[in-house]
């Protein structure tokens, strides 16, 4: 038995609901299976518990401020602090390509504002010596930006979150004023989701300069998964998606700080943009693609 407490956020269904299950395989003593909608939440850990594991859960809306914050009291109160936790909840977004105002500043509500809520009332709760994992994207590398603009700024040693938050607050002004361009993009599509990575990527080197008490704070991609988010076209399960992860959150060494892993457990320079991080199987795109521009009207899908 392992004496920790874990958190994962978005975790009923896809890679977060995977996340819990290999946790609680690997002897995790407390691991919180969370969740915006209760009813599919407790249906998740029932069904684990048949299958021999047992999580535990608690009801959480990451982009909901009262949400957090009784999350958070129940932490002061009933628990002895946090030693893991991964940011996993995220919204893919209805436009394949394009984008709407609308959908633009959910999904970067949900992938990055809501962060921001954690960092606040979450981060105080983290034990010494504990490890965040922001789960991020393939499409959350700088590399996926062609801006010379904000690719100079995301890669300063001296990022701040009023860059970040410049930068997101660019893109949803482009949206409403319709002025965005593709060509800013390495790729025309999910680009609020790329924006949105993209910051929450860049972001997790500033949480990690500013912690302190040996926490380690890494983004992670943890690869092109069959979930409902890519429709089921990925090239990974999600019990194989869940190995890197779980192996950032407990086996990895702890001087691994403010890094961006790749599924293979590998660390990707986050500002080389001159990587070629293009692994994905061109026919297992298309498919996404042609399955998402099928959908009417078009969903927006949680990994929660």
């Amino acid at each position: 038995m392992i004496n920790k407490v874990a958190i994962v956020t978005g975790a009923n269904k896809g890679i977060g609901l995977g996340i819990v299950k290999e946790l609680c395989k690997r002897g995790v003593s407390h691991v919180y299976l969370t969740a915006r909608d209760e009813k599919r939440g407790v249906e998740a850990v029932n069904n684990l518990k048949l299958e021999g594991y047992n999580p535990l859960f608690h009801q959480l809306d990451i982009t909901n401020e009262e949400s957090v914050i009784r999350f958070a009291g129940f932490i002061k109160t009933e628990l002895r602090g946090i030693d893991i936790l991964f940011n996993n909840a995220a919204v893919a977004g209805d436009n394949v390509t394009g984008a709407t105002y609308e959908d633009a500043n959910r999904v970067i509500s949900v992938n990055f504002d809501s962060i921001l809520t954690i960092e606040k009332y979450i981060f105080p709760l983290l034990n010494n010596n504990a490890r965040v994992i922001n789960v991020s994207s393939d499409l959350g590398h700088l590399s996926k930006l062609k801006n010379k603009y904000w690719i100079s700024t995301l890669s300063k040693d001296d990022l701040t979150l009023d860059n970040v938050k410049k930068f997101t607050d660019w893109f949803l002004d482009a949206v409403r004023n319709n002025t965005l361009k593709e060509e800013d993009f390495s790729l025309p599509y999910f680009l609020s989701y790329v924006v949105s990575k993209i910051a929450l990527s860049a972001y997790t080197r500033i949480q990690q300069k500013k912690i302190g008490r040996g926490i380690s704070i890494n983004s992670l991609h943890p690869g092109f998964v069959k979930t409902s988010m890519t429709k089921e076209t990925g090239m990974l399960t999600i019990e194989q998606a869940s190995d890197a992860p779980v192996y950032l959150a407990l086996d990895a060494d702890q001087s691994i700080k403010g890094k961006y892993i790749w599924f293979d457990k590998t660390e990707k320079e986050w500002t080389n943009i001159s990587l070629d991080l293009n692994y994905v199987d061109p026919s297992l795109f298309k498919k996404l693609l042609d399955r998402r521009a099928i959908e009417t009207p078009l969903k927006v899908y949680h990994e929660e």
